[in-house]
């Protein structure tokens, strides 16, 4: 077994993917991803509390971009212009060479109720990490929760779109495209 590598938790990654998509979700455990990765069980609980929580790593550092994104916003942005920045941020670490990867995790995940019900938690909290970051520019609720819910709408509508097999334009202009059609259809609700 390595003892250290500076690669370890994306070894864990990769290897919990791999081994999920190859057996299934359920058929898989710590021990063999640790062995899959060449580390041990300690080493993964130093990483992740579960096995699931490999499967949405890197959610408190996209929730901080998101967040930087819209504070680092012009401060005559409209709220939904800052969360376009955001948006548009995120494509900084959603690039061409992650969404091969992303589409194999969304696989995994697609497939378990368990792990859709801890990717609902996720959004939540990005959606979160939006509003806050709203508030923080002085745009008061409703309108700071509303906008955060129509960016995590559009960051999900985005993500579906970038991961499909035949797409080939990036994370932030579908993303943006997505916010851009939920912002026009909310004004047709009236």
């Amino acid at each position: 077994m390595s003892r250290w590598e500076p690669n370890t938790r994306e070894r864990l990654v990769r290897a919990a993917v791999e081994s999920f998509l190859e057996r299934g979700y359920d058929a898989v455990t710590v021990a063999e991803i640790t062995e899959r990765a060449g580390l041990t069980k300690r080493t993964f609980f130093r990483h992740f509390g579960d096995k699931r929580e490999v499967l949405f790593a890197g959610q408190d550092v996209l929730s901080g971009l998101l967040a930087d994104a819209i504070t680092a916003a012009p401060g005559s942005a409209t709220p939904i212009e800052a969360i376009s920045a955001a948006l548009t941020a995120v494509e900084a670490v959603f690039d061409a060479d992650w969404r091969e990867w992303a589409a194999k995790v969304q696989r995994v995940v697609a497939g378990q109720p368990d792990l859709r019900e801890r990717e609902l938690l996720k959004r939540a909290k990005l959606r979160g990490a939006m509003a806050s970051a709203l508030r923080a520019r002085e745009v008061s609720d409703p309108a700071a929760s509303l906008a955060a819910e129509i960016g995590g709408l559009a960051f999900t509508t985005g993500f579906a779109r970038w991961v499909e097999p035949a797409n080939e334009r990036g994370f932030g202009e579908l993303a943006r495209e997505a916010l851009a059609e939920l912002v026009e259809a909310a004004a047709g609700l009236r």
